[in-house]
């Protein structure tokens, strides 16, 4: 039972309710009873007073003791009369062992094994004492209580029922929701439906759609990159069979150093195209999830990629650093803003000649933050500059062909971060110049 109440809403509430219904009910009992037991204590109090009222002139003083006959009668009311010298006159009852009190007024008195309420009175040489036993006013409020809640206890089964029934409706659209999601395949992910749902139930299902839909994104993303993965790998595999069947044909040094030179060129190419592939993976993997965000503070960013970039830099005689950068905070994620930056610099040193030039720059804008990277390189055509942004598009250009990824990384980032991303000829170096713009300031 105790399983049950814990595990089971319906259970849980069908109890809690019944509970209170036997318990509401217990209530009203024991009130009423107290209610009727105070009423008929007023009420037999007033008829008390009013019958030894009665009997001020009944009895002469010098009657003597008399009673109505032997053995003791059944009534609810024992009457004594004494003399005022403490001669008892007249009782109504023999026996009745009630004492004299010389406190006037009531009183509750216990004799012969239980308590009488007593009512004294002095008048004209007499004390006329009127009693009756509490049981018989228990009684009666019993009795009265009793009928006051019969009708309620008599309803209680229909209440229960009417309580069941009520409970089982109100939870009927947790069970349609229930059914929905047991029925559905494993590659089922479509929304739940929130139809008639009440409003304790609809952020549930609403989060749980939230929950399908960054699943299917991570699905998505997982066949993306095992698709891309067996389109993009193909063509780099076959170039390194060839050059390693073009290594054993070599029939001298030479022709064997170009062949190694091309190959390992060609194991530099796959491993980057890996590398990238993996990233992309990575970043949309942490999008699906749906990654926290916090203050990043770009400048910091940007000395990390830079230093990420050095030695890649310095082995072509590239001059990279930053040309400016003004005080920029923004939300974001710090390793995903940190890749974004260092594909830009990756990608502008790259296709920058040797002993050329790469500047980062951060410029704060009112309420936005701009993100720039320009390169002495020969730059893009026009018509190139959104089409780069595509994943495995290559330019045409013949210095450094890359994997066709990192631009579309650096476009996935910024889309997550609400940011665009705009190519154009770099005023300052001739070549080309990525912007990256943030809508707001943290």
């Amino acid at each position: 039972m105790i399983r049950a109440l814990t595990g089971s809403l319906r259970a849980r509430l069908l109890w809690f309710l019944l509970a209170a219904i036997v318990l509401a009910a217990g209530a009203q009992a024991l009130v009423a009873y107290r209610t009727v037991l105070k009423e008929a204590d007023e009420i037999f109090d007033y008829h008390m007073q009013q019958m030894a009222l009665s009997l001020r002139a009944g009895l002469p003083p010098s009657a003597a003791v008399g009673g109505l006959g032997s053995g003791e009668q059944n009534f609810d009311f024992v009457v004594q009369v004494w003399t005022a010298d403490g001669v008892r006159i007249f009782e109504s009852a023999e026996q009745a062992a009630l004492p004299q009190l010389a406190v006037l007024g009531f009183a509750d008195v216990r004799a012969r094994g239980t308590t009488y309420r007593v009512f004294s009175m002095q008048t004209s040489g007499l004390v006329i004492q009127v009693a009756q036993d509490m049981a018989a006013r228990r009684n009666m409020a019993g009795a009265l209580a009793l009928r006051t809640i019969a009708p309620v206890a008599l309803m209680a089964p229909l209440l229960m029922l009417v309580v069941w029934w009520v409970v089982s409706r109100s939870l009927a659209p947790v069970s349609r929701v229930r059914g929905q999601v047991a029925s559905r395949q494993a590659d089922d992910l479509s929304p739940v439906s929130e139809e008639n749902l009440p409003d304790e139930v609809r952020p549930l299902v609403q989060e749980l759609n939230l929950l399908f839909d960054r699943v299917r994104h991570a699905f998505d993303a997982q066949k993306h990159f095992v698709a891309d993965a067996a389109h993009e790998l193909r063509s780099p595999l076959a170039a390194l069979k060839l050059q390693v069947q073009g290594l054993q044909r070599a029939s001298d040094a030479a022709s064997r150093e170009l062949a190694v030179s091309r190959l390992v060129a060609g194991i530099d190419r796959a491993t980057r195209l890996v590398e990238q592939m993996l990233a992309l993976a990575r970043h949309e993997a942490s999008m699906a999830a749906g990654a926290k965000s916090e203050p990043v503070d770009l400048g910091e960013v940007a000395r990390l990629a830079i230093s990420d970039a050095v030695a890649a830099a310095q082995a072509r005689r590239i001059d990279i650093g930053i040309s400016h950068a003004d005080p920029a905070v923004v939300n974001g994620q710090p390793e995903a803003l940190r890749m974004l930056l260092r594909n830009l610099i990756d990608n502008a040193v790259k296709y920058t000649p040797e002993e050329g030039r790469v500047d980062v720059g951060i410029a704060s804008l009112g309420t936005a933050v701009e993100l720039s990277v320009d390169d002495s390189g020969p730059g893009l055509p026009e018509e190139e500059r959104e089409r780069v942004l595509d994943r495995f598009y290559r330019s045409g250009e013949p210095q450094a062909p890359g994997s066709g990824l990192g631009l579309a990384i650096v476009k996935s980032i910024a889309q997550m971060h609400g940011a665009t991303v705009a190519l154009a000829a770099s005023p300052t170096l001739g070549g080309l110049q990525v912007l990256v713009r943030f809508a707001a300031k943290a």
